[in-house]
């Protein structure tokens, strides 16, 4: 039972801090119990349309009176007597509509309501997740485009390699998230019904309240599903859905955990570097004691919260795999628990990753000066290449340009000075046919392969028609405020 006092109990950080107020309220006890009573309805509605003649339109309308005024003192008081949830709730709902009384949750087990109840929380989750990253590739591709000429250090093994774009690499970051956007559709698409299927999947409950007419019962599984905004639902159940539909749906949450982490980590080492950091209020505090420090903390947020969503997908996975032939209930504890949080923690990352995509800011000079201290090296054989053309003797020129490359070294790691390697090969009368072309050798513009091309191909090709097919989901209002 809720305290009385908040501060004198422990509240989720995911629900207090991180998750957005549409997130919670899918997975809020009003959410939940208001959509019990919705398939409590349905499934009266259905059963009367069928011919049911005990069930009348007066029960019906008072049901639907009392939908969403869930009397939950009274479902708790009954709860601690019964010591079982749905019963609680059936009593409940009884007490607030005592002519239908006689027919809440007719030739229905717990499942009819839990479990057909949480496919629902999950779809409506999924749409949540779906469209908040769609606005991430949004806020990404402008940046992306943005970007798409901006000559920059590429890595390897956190190592210079050779130079690409910023543009570029926020389109990797966007990459990952296209794909994390198709498994979510599919998750969405392909997401069914749990229907109406009795005790142990066999609908024998509803055989015997329609006399045995088969027909009948699979009509009533159809009205039901289609009363509750399905298209379809699973063919053959047990008692529950199977939990590898819970699984499923979790490790598809833990794939935009993974891009996310990715992305946060890439920005945490440039926020190191001083190449591109991610935003930070006017009196926001980075540090208790250093007071000049500008951390990474919403990037380190995003990994925090990715951490867990990646170890929490295990929790469905193990679930799925212990269920005993048609049900065993060592799968209710932890669903309550796995699967609401994973989907608070990963709307909490992209509440996160929203704000830092759409507002981070670039620093072209610092970008400029960390090339431009690796470049010398990253066109020794562009200059190698330049001077054979020009008549050198390939062998003798690569070891002239060798050893300058290795004293340039020398230099900078010992006495700290500023790479010198283009100013000596100028001054080396071995390169003095292609002295004048150094410059130009040596621009990065030269060096980025199709990096510019490539971006602009992506996000036009790509990008931009997945834009188009869901501009109806891209929402500046969903930039949230971040708590630190």
């Amino acid at each position: 039972m809720p305290s009385t006092n908040q501060y004198n109990t422990y509240q989720s950080p995911l629900s207090e801090r991180y998750a957005s107020k549409e997130m919670c309220t899918v997975f809020s006890d009003q959410y939940k119990f208001s959509t019990w009573r919705r398939l409590w309805i349905a499934l009266a509605e259905a059963q009367k349309e069928l011919g049911l003649s005990a069930i009348t339109t007066e029960q019906i309308d008072e049901m639907r009176r009392f939908q969403d005024t869930i009397n939950f003192d009274v479902a708790q008081k009954y709860e601690r007597k019964l010591r079982h949830d749905v019963m609680s709730h059936i009593h409940a709902y009884g007490e607030q509509c005592p002519r239908a009384r006689p027919i809440i949750h007719l030739g229905a087990t717990s499942a009819y309501v839990q479990d057909n109840t949480d496919l629902i929380q999950m779809r409506e989750g999924l749409r949540i997740v779906f469209a908040k990253l769609v606005n991430v590739v949004s806020a990404l591709s402008s940046q992306a485009v943005k970007y798409k000429d901006l000559a920059t250090l590429s890595f390897t093994h956190f190592q210079p390699a050779q130079p690409t774009t910023l543009g570029k690499r926020i389109c990797l970051w966007i990459q990952d998230y296209l794909l994390d956007i198709e498994e979510i559709d599919l998750r969405i698409t392909g997401l069914r019904f749990h229907g109406v299927k009795g005790t142990t999947g066999t609908q024998a409950s509803f055989m015997a309240l329609f006399h045995n007419d088969t027909e009948k019962v699979k009509r009533l599984d159809e009205l039901v599903t289609k009363k509750m905004g399905f298209d379809g639902y699973y063919p053959v159940t047990g008692q529950t859905y199977s939990r590898k539909i819970d699984s499923q749906i979790v490790f598809s949450l833990a794939g935009i955990a993974q891009s996310s982490q990715k992305f946060s980590n890439d920005m945490r080492l440039l926020q190191h570097l001083k190449e591109v950091e991610e935003p930070f209020e006017e009196e926001q505090i980075g540090s208790s004691a250093m007071a000049y420090k500008r951390n990474p903390m919403r990037c380190e947020r995003v990994a925090a919260l990715a951490r867990y969503v990646l170890c929490n997908c295990l929790n469905p996975a193990f679930t799925s795999a212990s269920q005993w032939f048609e049900r065993t209930l060592d799968d209710s504890a932890n669903k309550r628990i796995s699967v609401p949080e994973a989907f608070l923690a990963i709307d909490g990352i992209l509440n996160i990753i929203l704000n830092v995509s759409s507002g981070f800011s670039v620093y072209p000079s610092v970008i400029g000066r960390h090339l431009a201290d690796e470049l010398p090296f990253m066109v020794t054989e562009n200059i190698l290449m330049e001077a054979v053309s020009a008549g050198g003797d390939r062998q003798a020129l690569h070891e002239k340009i060798r050893r300058h490359a290795m004293e340039a070294a020398r230099r900078i790691k010992e006495g700290g000075s500023t790479n010198d390697l283009l100013e000596q090969v100028a001054q080396d009368p071995s390169f003095s046919k292609i002295k004048s072309k150094l410059k130009e050798i040596s621009d990065p513009v030269r060096l980025v392969g199709r990096a510019p091309q490539q971006v602009e191909e992506f996000i036009s090709e790509v990008v931009t028609p997945l834009l188009k097919q869901h501009n109806q989901l891209i929402d500046k209002k969903l930039l949230p405020a971040l708590h630190v």
